[in-house]
């Protein structure tokens, strides 16, 4: 049977998303090893994958239930602890739909004084909640809700703003970063820091292009405001427009000065473009940085800039505009469908600041951990420390993550929790997987990446329509990760392939 493990290698791919019927049921016999899905060869089958050679160093933990009957159908290491990665998204998802609600918004408001004659004596003020919709994903350009501040703000006559734009509140007083985050990622978008105010979900992307000849001078755009990131210098060169030079170019802040700078270095082919995606590191400063962009387009001037890192007094002010988030679960699908770190994040200072009136990762963990034990998890199972599962820090068991499953099956919320995962073969994270088998367009699941961490855990339909719940996870194994993405797609190839009436 352990043959069945290198058959898994080229099972997923066998077809494209568009196979015809019997392509598909050809996949699908070779990711079950020819051999036809019963419950009683699952273990068999899972037995011969896990016990490869290629796993000797690797940790597994596997856990898949039927909630219905309550049975286990197979179980490895279920009640051990695992470096989880973005599986803990689903721990901080699922608390959050339990403790703020399927209505939850987020605001943000523009407070000053009243304008007279189209102007604004004094500074305006965007008091921030953490909104992470202000973003590319979520509305078609980051920009956009901030041209729409500037459009109410106009059509109240308002064409000139005698102070500064600044911050007006500090409802996220904690670090702005994740604990345990390592500290050569924190240039890359995944590690952005986030605050009450966040634009973009705290990243931007920057495009350089080549000259038309080698060795001419390069020019670059940044997205999604055309003044974010600050670039400090630009040392890319044009190359030679050749097979053999592939354009790259890296970027990294210069923390010297007043601000940090984004210095680009690299090699662009003549004719050719590379671009790179950073963090904005000052997600408050940023954020107005780009609010003060969106005025100038809507022809407000602001004489005084932007004041950095400051909290304004908002006393004697009033409010302006006012914008109001997508409801929680357009933020859930954001957050887990992509995967994405900085919604967790605020996920989790909201967490803290609604329910203990502290906006802090510390405070919403308090919460997290609360909630997990009312749901019969304890520190023996689930020790998170931050909410997007950056962290190396974080261990789950599978077990503890099956149990949040099945709670949220349970919930009235539920379709808002599913509806927000990944689904096999079609979108998010696990688009390019499960391809051909049974288990495309079914499985909704929820994928985990860090260096020797591959996670996979959510839902699959049996061919007798009946839910599974299942978590597997791969820790320390030295093979390429997508072996073992080869195993958990077989897995579910099998569980999707299954009917439980059958013995």
């Amino acid at each position: 049977m352990r043959r069945a493990a290198m058959l898994v290698a080229t099972a997923v791919l066998a077809a494209s998303a568009a196979a015809p019927l019997a392509a598909q049921r050809a996949a699908q016999r070779a990711a079950t090893n020819g051999v036809n899905p019963t419950r009683v060869g699952l273990a068999a089958f899972a037995d011969s994958l896990l016990d490869a050679p290629m796993w000797r160093s690797a940790h597994w933990g596997v856990l898949v239930v039927d909630p219905v009957s309550g049975d286990t159908l197979y179980s490895r290491n279920a009640g051990k602890l695992f470096l989880p990665a973005s599986n803990a998204k689903l721990v901080t998802a699922a608390v959050a739909l339990a403790q703020l609600g399927t209505g939850y918004r987020y605001t943000t408001r523009v407070l000053a004084r009243p304008p007279r004659e189209g102007t604004i004596d004094g500074d305006v003020v965007v008091v921030g909640s953490g909104d992470p919709t202000i973003s590319d994903s979520l509305s078609g350009r980051a920009l956009f809700p901030l041209l729409e501040l500037a459009d109410t703000l106009r059509a109240r006559g308002v064409w000139r703003i005698t102070g500064a734009l600044a911050s007006g509140a500090n409802v996220f007083p904690g670090d702005t970063l994740g604990l345990g985050w390592a500290w050569d990622d924190l240039n890359s978008g995944y590690a952005a820091p986030v605050d009450e105010l966040l634009f973009n979900e705290g990243f931007a992307r920057v495009t350089v292009y080549g000259a038309a000849q080698p060795g001419g001078p390069v020019r670059w755009q940044t997205t999604p405001a055309t003044t974010l990131p600050k670039i400090g210098r630009v040392e890319v060169v044009t190359d030679r427009n050749c097979c053999m030079i592939r354009s790259r170019v890296t970027a990294e802040y210069d923390m010297r000065g007043a601000r940090p700078l984004l210095v680009l270095r690299g090699t662009v082919r003549a004719g050719d473009s590379a671009h790179v995606t950073v963090a904005l590191r000052a997600p408050n400063t940023a954020f107005l940085e780009a609010f003060y962009e969106a005025l100038g387009w809507r022809g407000v001037d602001v004489d005084g800039g932007v004041r950095a890192d400051t909290v304004a007094d908002t006393t004697g002010l009033v409010t302006l505009a006012t914008r109001a988030s997508p409801p929680l679960p357009a933020v859930l699908t954001a957050f887990q469908k992509p995967s994405q770190n900085q919604i967790g994040e605020i996920l989790l200072r909201t967490l803290g600041r609604e329910r203990t009136g502290v906006g802090t990762a510390d405070s919403g963990l308090v919460v997290v951990r609360r909630q997990l034990a009312d749901w019969g998890i304890d520190s023996s199972m689930a020790v998170l420390r931050d909410g997007s599962g950056l962290s190396r820090q974080n261990f789950l068991a599978p077990e503890a993550i099956v149990r949040v499953l099945d709670v949220m099956r349970r919930r009235a919320d539920f379709d808002s929790y599913y509806q927000a995962l990944p689904v096999g073969g079609v979108d998010g994270t696990i688009r390019e997987r499960t391809i051909g088998t049974l288990a495309a367009g079914n499985v909704r699941a929820k994928t985990g990446t860090l260096d020797k961490a591959r996670a996979l855990s959510g839902y699959v339909t049996t061919a007798d329509g009946q839910i599974l719940l299942f978590s597997m996870i791969a820790n320390n194994h030295t093979v390429p990760t997508r072996e073992v993405e080869r195993v958990q797609d077989a897995l579910l190839a099998w569980l999707a392939g299954m009917s439980l009436r059958l013995r």
